[in-house]
């Protein structure tokens, strides 16, 4: 996979830590790779994004972020609002295609939710994945609301025959309660996708060095680690 388009079910739900996650095993495997934010909202001039985050946890990454707002808003508000130009998919094709010229894995990871519009007219990430034909890698929380959110994300992205690569739980609580224990079991079914990891809540605040080395622990095989879903489903329930 030259393209992974990283999405969620919401924001705040630990998109840009499980980007690093993957980021950080695709380096350790030798890999190269470059990290892309489309629209990075509610950040000032000079101030560190989520690129800068997925860079300082995983390493060695190319970082890119095409556009900036000041507001942390839905990127078409921010836009508009700031009066400055919206991302367009186009736009942002054209940098995933050429980066994908230089490193063996881009990774291009949305803000907010799968359908949050970028523009004035109406476009998404899910425009962006069908015009790169990149599978989608869903994040979403744990806790109770999480089933419903997956189930209408894997609705929408089946309805766009957008291919899912999976689910990650991107904040493993340290003591996950009834609700997160008995979702963990039901999320491949409400997503129609498998669970490919859980990163621990916390994970960011640990030394970079320490979360390289520990992420593969976080990831299933199809994302170059070692996690296994079934294994850590049994053991948590």
């Amino acid at each position: 996979m030259a393209v992974i388009v990283v999405t969620g079910t919401g924001t705040e739900i630990g998109k840009t830590v499980v980007t690093a996650a993957v980021a950080a095993v695709a380096r350790g495997r030798g890999a190269s790779v470059a990290v892309v934010k489309p629209a990075q909202t509610g950040v000032a001039p000079g101030e560190a994004g989520d690129v800068d985050e997925v860079v300082r946890l995983a390493g060695h990454v190319s970082g890119v972020e095409i556009a900036r707002y000041p507001e942390p808003l839905a990127p078409a508000t921010a836009a508009l609002r700031a009066g400055m130009d919206a991302v367009r998919p186009r736009d942002i094709v054209q940098v995933v295609e050429k980066l994908t010229t230089e490193h063996d894995l881009v990774l291009l990871e949305g803000a907010g939710g799968l359908l949050v519009r970028l523009d004035e007219e109406g476009a998404t990430l899910a425009d962006v994945a069908g015009l790169l034909r990149a599978p989608l890698l869903v994040v979403v929380p744990a806790g109770l609301g999480t089933l419903n959110a997956t189930t209408l994300t894997g609705e929408a992205l089946r309805a766009r025959e957008l291919e899912q690569l999976g689910v990650v739980v991107g904040s493993w609580p340290a003591e996950p309660d009834l609700a997160a224990r008995c979702n963990l079991a039901e999320l491949p079914e409400a997503a129609g996708a498998p669970l490919l990891g859980a990163v621990p809540q916390g994970a960011a605040a640990l030394a970079p060095a320490e979360f390289r080395a520990r992420a593969a622990s976080w990831l299933a095989p199809t994302l170059g680690g070692d996690w296994n879903a079934d294994a850590f489903t049994a053991a948590v329930r």
